[in-house]
C-alpha cells in the first residue's frame, strides 16, 4: 500500500509503521489517521507480521498532538466525526491481536500521547516529553486519552495531567506506569527492536490469548475475565505450537513457533 504521511518497513516478522510528518513534528490530521487505520488493518491481516513498533519519523517527536491548523479550521461538527475517527483507529490498534510496541524519541503530546497509550508497549528515550495538553485549547482529549491514561495511571494522575495540560518527563511517565522503559535516546530503537524481535519468536495463539485476557477480560467482572482466561488456555492447548513448546522444553532446545 502507498501512503502520504506513513513510512512502512518490514524486518522479518517485526513491521515499522512509522508517522512520517518531520515538519509537523509527525501531527495526527484526518489523513494520518485514515492512513494508519489502513495500515493497522493490513498488519493485523498479514499472518507473516507477528510484532508492529510504531513511531515518528526524526528523533524531536513520536507524534506532537493533533495538527492544531487542521484543529482551527474545521466546523464543530466534522471535530466530533474526527474524534470518533481517532478513537475506531486507536481501538483497533489495542485489539490488533499482535504486540504493538511504541518506540518514543521525543515529544508525545495530546493525540500523541493516546496514540502511544493503545499501543500495548511504550519505549520511551529518556529526553522524551508526555502530556495531554488539550485544556490549554479549551478542549479534552478525544481519542481515548482520559479513559486509558485512568487505566494505566489512576485517577489522581489523569486529573492532574489532563486538567493542567503541563508535560512530564519519560521518567515521571514510567514512575506512573504510562511506559515501560526509558532508556538512552542512543539506545532507544535498538532495545525496542531487540524487545520486537523477542515476542515475534512467541507463539501467536498464545500471544493474541493473553492480549484478549488483559485487554478485554481486564474489563470485566473477574468471573468474565476468567472465562476470557480459559477459552484462550483452550485454544492454545489444542495448538501445535503447544506441543512443540512442551516438547521443547523437555529437550531443553529453543521452541520454533509456527503459529499452527
Amino acid at each position: 500500500m502507498d501512503f502520504d504521511c506513513l513510512l512502512i518497513a518490514d524486518d522479518g516478522p517485526v513491521r515499522t509503521i512509522t508517522v512520517n510528518r518531520p515538519d509537523k513534528l509527525n501531527a495526527l490530521n484526518q489523513a494520518t489517521i485514515a492512513e494508519l487505520d489502513a495500515a493497522f488493518a493490513a498488519a493485523g491481516a498479514d499472518p507473516a507480521v507477528r510484532v508492529v513498533i510504531l513511531t515518528g519519523a526524526g528523533s524531536k517527536a513520536f507524534v506532537a498532538g493533533a495538527d492544531i491548523s487542521e484543529l482551527a479550521t474545521t466546523p464543530a461538527a466534522d471535530l466530533l466525526a474526527f474524534a470518533r475517527a481517532g478513537q475506531a483507529m486507536m481501538s483497533r490498534v489495542e485489539r490488533l491481536g499482535k504486540p504493538v510496541i511504541a518506540m518514543i524519541p521525543g515529544f508525545a503530546l495530546g493525540g500523541g500521547l493516546e496514540l502511544a497509550m493503545c499501543c500495548h508497549l511504550r519505549i520511551a528515550a529518556d529526553t522524551a516529553k508526555l502530556g495531554l495538553p488539550e485544556i490549554n485549547l479549551g478542549l479534552l482529549p478525544g481519542f481515548g486519552g482520559t479513559q486509558r491514561l485512568l487505566r494505566l495511571a489512576g485517577r489522581a494522575a489523569t486529573l492532574e495531567l489532563t486538567l493542567t495540560g503541563k508535560p512530564i518527563d519519560a521518567a515521571r511517565a514510567h514512575a506512573l506506569g504510562i511506559v515501560n522503559r526509558v532508556v538512552p535516546a542512543t539506545e532507544l530503537e535498538a532495545t525496542t527492536r531487540a524487545l520486537a524481535g523477542e515476542l515475534a519468536a512467541k507463539a501467536p495463539h498464545a500471544v493474541r490469548g493473553i492480549l484478549s485476557a488483559v485487554l478485554l477480560g481486564g474489563e470485566a467482572a473477574i468471573d468474565t475475565g476468567l472465562d476470557y482466561e480459559a477459552q484462550a488456555f483452550g485454544v492454545c492447548a489444542a495448538t501445535e505450537d503447544m506441543r512443540e513448546g512442551t516438547r521443547a522444553f523437555l529437550e531443553k532446545r529453543p521452541a520454533n513457533f509456527t503459529g499452527r
